[in-house]
């Protein structure tokens, strides 16, 4: 399917699908191989169950015509969760001598490959995401690494510029679009070389898989990945490729529920006095709305705020009933965490990382608001 003047909601209804055979499922079920019939030469697409395997091509298809609709050379490569992808691409364009540039308010096991990347030799810099900051150490860089928005607090920076400052100075660009999705916005279509994410979160949308992947046009860097997933054998398992493929059918109806009572929530919460450190980069005053509004086609379904201190927080977090105490973001159902319980992230005591699903908007903004006067009065 290449036609790129079809819907976001045709599109993910239809991404990836084999042509229809009769009697045949229109999407075929998981395909348990370890390994497949091979006589004579080792050569076709399957050969043995850690380099491919049918059902992860029909995700990957599914997942490039969603990156980049209408375009047949772009690679997607699915691996077993979004540390595996994020890790792939680092790791396997990165060496001995060479600097990265990521994020100092990214994701929260960021650090963790900050550590394995140093004991390889390679230098790590890190700036902020707001401000496009990353620039004022990219200097030298074999690759930058934006997270935008980014994860917890949704700062946004500017990708079409980054990328073009990057590739003038002769660096790589990898852009985690975690939570934003492929239709939130698309980073290889801002200029990016590799588009990469946890599909754990908003892809497939319903907290029960572990997947990421990353997309890329140039066929010598998605080799490269290939060959590093290869290598660490860092694969999903059919019954979770095939859950995902499934999955992304519904993506667009979950996606504009949860943006839409997303920014309904932002608004509600901007009324409250108790609430202070509001972001949502779809807000109009938000300070990243307008970089925001460039590129981004939805905003994503997460808000973040400030409660007075910890405890004010951890109430909250027990008053609520229609949303669960936990981490992740992007499901169906909402959930939310005070963020500074994991120690990872430079967030206050009393920050809340909101995700929000797809129940009615009414009920789950009435719930907050009981939530927040709950906890407001037990302090």
């Amino acid at each position: 399917m290449t036609d790129d003047r079809l819907g976001d909601g045709t599109r993910a209804v239809r991404a990836g699908l084999p042509e229809p055979v009769k009697y045949e499922p229109t999407l075929p079920g998981p395909v348990f191989a370890a390994h497949f019939h091979l006589p004579g030469e080792p050569t076709g697409p399957y050969t043995y169950g850690r380099d491919e395997n049918p059902t992860w091509t029909h995700l990957e298809r599914a997942i490039g015509e969603l990156e980049a609709p209408g375009e047949e050379n772009v690679e997607t490569l699915v691996f077993a969760s979004g540390m595996a992808a994020i890790s792939a691409v680092l790791l396997s364009q990165l060496k001995t001598g060479d600097a990265v540039v990521l994020p100092s308010d990214g994701y929260q096991a960021l650090p963790l490959l900050h550590e394995q990347l140093r004991a390889y030799g390679v230098e790590v810099r890190t700036a902020p995401t707001g401000g496009d900051a990353q620039l004022s150490v990219l200097d030298g860089a074999r690759l930058l690494w934006i997270e935008t928005p980014s994860n917890p607090g949704l700062d946004v920076c500017d990708i079409r510029r980054l990328v073009r400052e990057a590739h003038a100075a002769g660096a790589l660009v990898a852009v985690d679009n975690t939570l934003a999705t492929p239709l939130g916005q698309r980073p290889l279509a801002l200029g990016a070389d590799f588009s990469v994410a946890s599909d754990t979160k908003g892809m497939t949308g319903h907290g029960d898989i572990l997947l990421g992947h990353v997309s890329c046009r140039d066929p010598r860097l998605a080799a490269e990945v290939r060959r590093w997933r290869k290598i660490v054998g860092a694969i999903p398992g059919p019954m979770e490729a095939w859950l995902a493929h499934r999955s992304l059918a519904t993506l667009q109806l979950r996606i504009d529920r949860q943006c839409s009572t997303a920014l309904t929530l932002a608004k509600t919460l901007a009324e409250r006095a108790d609430v202070t450190g509001l972001r949502y980069p779809g807000l109009p005053d938000d300070p990243s709305h307008t970089v925001a509004a460039r590129q981004m086609r939805r905003f994503g379904p997460v808000v973040s705020f400030e409660l007075a201190d910890r405890k004010r927080a951890e109430r909250f977090l027990e008053e609520l009933r229609l949303v669960d105490d936990a981490t992740s973001f992007g499901g169906v159902r909402s959930t939310a965490e005070r963020r500074g319980r994991w120690g990872g992230d430079a967030v206050a005591e009393g920050f809340i990382r909101f995700s929000v699903g797809a129940e009615d908007p009414e009920d789950l903004i009435a719930d907050v608001l009981r939530a927040l006067d709950e906890a407001g009065s037990a302090s």
